[in-house]
């Protein structure tokens, strides 16, 4: 396993979008204690902007050149490596030297100019499986950013459409992922939950409620990691609140989590 994704399971964790940077920096604070608390290494996550919306009255965030300084206080502050995502190819070589790695979100995980852009940095990528792709085409989403120069690369579980506003995650594809890919994969417990287009004015809904038994089964089922977005208070922020864990109870889930994790892989190792 590469060695940025590793020792597993990392977690990594964050509000949905940048907001200011106390609000940032007091939530990656509290992870980089959870982190020290149950010895588990955490990984800082929040989008400079959210392009992908489906209201166009949707908050997108501080963009590039403040979410860039932003991430990189994060970093500076709390020693947590830091992750956000990119939208267009043009926007990897500029917040790179301000993070850790780079992630592709689901909806454009077969866009080749942004893949190549991402794996030329030469940061690690978490590549997110689209919730249309089966887990074998995944490989080629991985041939991409590998082929530019990318060899940390990861890909993340999230989920698969049912119907238009569901999603359903087949606990196999954590088995399936890692044998098309060859590389580590992580579960986003968080937008698995999500319910496209179902919130007031045309934002994502979802069943925040189900995050902990979605989570605890890709414990069980192998998953390398676990993604999960948090906020102190989830009604308030202003990006996907319906499927934010709150940041007080973070530890309590990731804990059972880890235990169940671990006397999976002890069980595999027996």
């Amino acid at each position: 396993m590469s060695s940025f994704w590793s020792p597993a399971p990392v977690l990594v964790a964050g509000p949905c979008v940048l907001e200011d940077d106390q609000l940032n920096l007091h939530i990656a604070q509290r992870l980089a204690e959870l982190g020290r608390r149950l010895s588990v290494r955490v990984i800082f996550k929040a989008s400079f902007d959210k392009a992908n919306r489906a209201s166009p009255l949707s908050p997108r965030g501080p963009g590039i050149e403040a979410g860039a300084v932003s991430l990189a206080k994060v970093r500076s502050n709390t020693g947590l490596a830091v992750l956000t995502d990119v939208h267009e190819a043009w926007q990897a070589e500029i917040v790179a030297p301000s993070v850790d790695a780079l992630q592709i979100p689901a909806f454009l995980c077969r866009q080749t100019d942004l893949l190549k852009a991402a794996g030329s940095t030469g940061l690690p990528v978490n590549i997110k499986r689209g919730q249309w792709m089966p887990p074998h085409s995944m490989r080629g989403a991985v041939e991409k950013v590998r082929s530019a120069g990318g060899s940390e690369i990861a890909v993340t579980e999230r989920g698969t459409f049912f119907g238009y506003g569901d999603l359903v995650v087949d606990m196999r594809n954590f088995a399936r992922l890692s044998e098309a890919s060859g590389v580590p994969v992580l579960f986003d417990a968080t937008h698995s939950v999500q319910q496209p287009g179902t919130g007031a004015g045309g934002t994502s809904g979802g069943g925040r409620q189900w995050i902990p038994d979605l989570l605890y089964a890709a414990a069980a089922a192998g998953a390398d990691g676990f993604y999960l977005e948090t906020h102190p208070s989830p009604s308030e922020a202003p990006s996907d609140g319906a499927t934010m864990w709150p940041l007080e109870d973070l530890a309590t889930i990731v804990s059972r989590a880890l235990d169940i994790w671990r006397v999976g892989r002890r069980d595999l190792e027996t």
